[in-house]
């Protein structure tokens, strides 16, 4: 614990111990005057890398400036998927369920200590980018005891699984030995399981997607479907474009006009995690 400016920081908290896993968390809480809404974020990189440390790391100042307490967690990681073999993800399914657990996880144990950080327990939002958003996003659809959040803000989500997969461009030799054969339906059917997009109910909570028009690794357009699809169900969905970026939120930083979706992502958090009177 360090202590920083008005607030107090966080470093190396272990939220849960999965399987003799120590996960870990940072967090930063602005001051004594609380409680503050929270936000747990959930870093990318392909179910297989990414740090909570760095790879969300242009969202700690907005958030701190604009009075959220904040936790980037690790997560349990999918270390046998090859993010150059999509359809290896179906191999993987049970290691995503798990860092799904763990995201669920964090949210109880944030809100289990409420006090002790000076949160408010009802005022909780989940932020995620790539990996990290589809995680969040199931988490936030399906949620575990204790683990309810009041919205969930997704960057470059790939919520529809099954679509990515189709239309990524598979190798002949294991096109040959997925398309046509009993394996076939067992893939799909795995990935619709991990697919936000599966799990959009009338009751969810505020969705909030932000994607690059560019990305050419989870098209534009998983963002807008799955968007639809919660208002089709009668959710609620806002979609901030952001012209021209590619994937990641760190390559957006060099570009002002890449960066202009933070003001409106504070916004957006601060309405949606309003005190009720």
């Amino acid at each position: 614990m360090n202590l920083r400016a008005a607030g107090v920081a966080y470093s190396d908290v272990e939220y849960a111990h999965p399987k003799g896993i120590s996960l870990l968390m940072d967090g930063y809480v602005p001051g004594d005057k609380g409680p503050y809404p929270a936000v747990i974020l959930v870093h990318g990189g392909a179910w297989v890398a990414g740090d909570r440390k760095r790879s969300v790391e242009p969202l700690f100042e907005p958030l701190t400036k604009a009075g959220f307490a904040w936790f980037s967690i690790s997560y349990r990681l999918a270390n046998s998927f090859d993010p150059k073999n999509l359809p290896s993800l179906v191999m993987s399914a049970g290691a995503l369920s798990g860092a799904i657990d763990d995201v669920r996880s964090a949210v109880a144990f944030v809100r289990e200590h409420a006090a002790e950080y000076n949160i408010d327990p009802n005022r909780i939002a989940l932020i995620g980018e790539s990996a990290g958003a589809q995680l969040i996003s199931v988490a936030a659809l399906k949620p575990g005891e204790n683990g309810a959040v009041q919205a969930a803000v997704a960057f470059y989500c790939p919520s529809d699984l099954v679509t990515l997969v189709r239309n990524f461009p598979l190798p002949d030799q294991i096109r040959q030995m997925i398309i046509g054969t009993p394996f076939e339906k067992l893939l799909f059917a795995g990935l619709r399981d991990l697919s936000p997009l599966t799990y959009v109910r009338s009751d969810a909570p505020p969705f909030l997607m932000i994607h690059g028009t560019a990305d050419p690794i989870v098209p534009y357009t998983q963002s807008v479907d799955m968007c639809d699809a919660l208002k089709k169900a009668s959710a609620t969905c806002d979609l901030i474009k952001v012209e021209g970026a590619g994937h990641g939120m760190r390559h957006w930083e060099p570009n002002k006009s890449m960066t202009a979706y933070k003001p409106d992502l504070i916004k957006w958090l601060s309405s949606a995690l309003a005190a009720k009177p």
